[in-house]
């Protein structure tokens, strides 16, 4: 499997992600399963992005390099956790092998600019939809709704809940959905922007900031992999997880919704998040795929 390298310094393997997962040898022998082994470009609408991407046998998906359970970079050098399932799953419906997906990292702030340059075909990365993101991109899902929630160190007694951010400083990522909510409704907290989330961390362990603020699902992967860190309160939002697509791809959109159903109905969503995030989290119910 083929992975381009940004600079962004990239946190240890996770440990708690399966070797089932698309990283290992036996995956990058075969399709992933439930699968079309034999689609083909004639499958599709002609001009279609799906024939396409059919034609050429190969596919650029943009995703977190630093995310445990979610987009993480494994040992062998390439992306492991729930969104590389996701993305893995739809390349495969369009007969698309592991070893032929290009992955991309993406963080939050170059995620619509990839998209809309064409340096990706689609952006699997804890991506949130919203409507200013749907004025730029397309969305395809949610597959899976997150919430924000706040990570400290297990001996911080200062912070329980979003109610006791007054005064603290909160890193989060810079242009991301948590920090637009940390800016609009807590003004009394100081927030500390970085590029990445996993940057956010040396910071927490250091006293330089007193939490870190993103989606659960993320906090919970940290916190697996540290037991110096600890998720705090419940979730005080909503975040629909979207595939991002160039914005004005309907075809495609509806497609990938179609794959999404089906994966719903057939069981490989629910085995995508087991051999994942599973490993921490409970298996949710799938969301409803919104047709907008």
């Amino acid at each position: 499997m083929r992975t381009r390298r940004a600079a962004t310094a990239l946190v240890a393997a996770s440990a708690l992600l399966l070797a089932a997962a698309c990283g290992t040898d036996d995956a990058d022998d075969a399709l992933p399963e439930d699968a079309d082994p034999t689609a083909e470009p004639g499958d599709f609408p002609e001009g279609s992005t799906m024939a396409r991407l059919a034609e050429a046998g190969s596919i650029t998906v943009g995703t977190k390099f630093d995310q445990p359970l979610f987009g993480l970079v494994g040992p062998d050098g390439v992306p492991e956790g729930f969104d590389v399932e996701i993305a893995t799953l739809i390349a495969g419906r369009l007969g698309i092998a592991p070893p032929d997906i290009d992955w991309v990292e993406t963080i939050s702030s170059n995620r619509e600019p990839f998209i809309e340059s064409g340096q990706v075909d689609i952006v699997v990365a804890t991506y949130t939809i919203n409507d200013p993101r749907k004025e730029v991109v397309s969305f395809a899902g949610p597959y899976y709704v997150a919430g924000q929630s706040l990570l400290t160190l297990v001996d911080n007694t200062e912070i329980n809940g979003p109610d006791d951010l007054d005064g603290a400083r909160v890193c989060t990522v810079s242009g991301s959905t948590p920090e637009a909510n940390l800016l609009d409704n807590f003004p009394e907290a100081e927030v500390i922007p970085l590029g990445t989330y996993s940057e956010c961390l040396e910071p927490l362990r250091n006293g330089q900031v007193d939490a870190v603020s993103t989606d659960n699902v993320i906090l919970a992967g940290f916190a697996a992999e540290d037991d110096s860190f600890e998720l705090r309160g419940e979730q005080f939002t909503e975040e629909p997880y979207g595939i991002g697509l160039a914005l004005e791809d309907e075809e495609f959109r509806d497609w990938i919704n179609d794959v999404l159903e089906e994966a719903y109905a057939d069981g490989s969503w629910e085995r995508a998040w087991e051999q994942t995030a599973g490993t921490v989290l409970a298996t949710p119910e799938p969301p409803a795929v919104d047709r907008y």
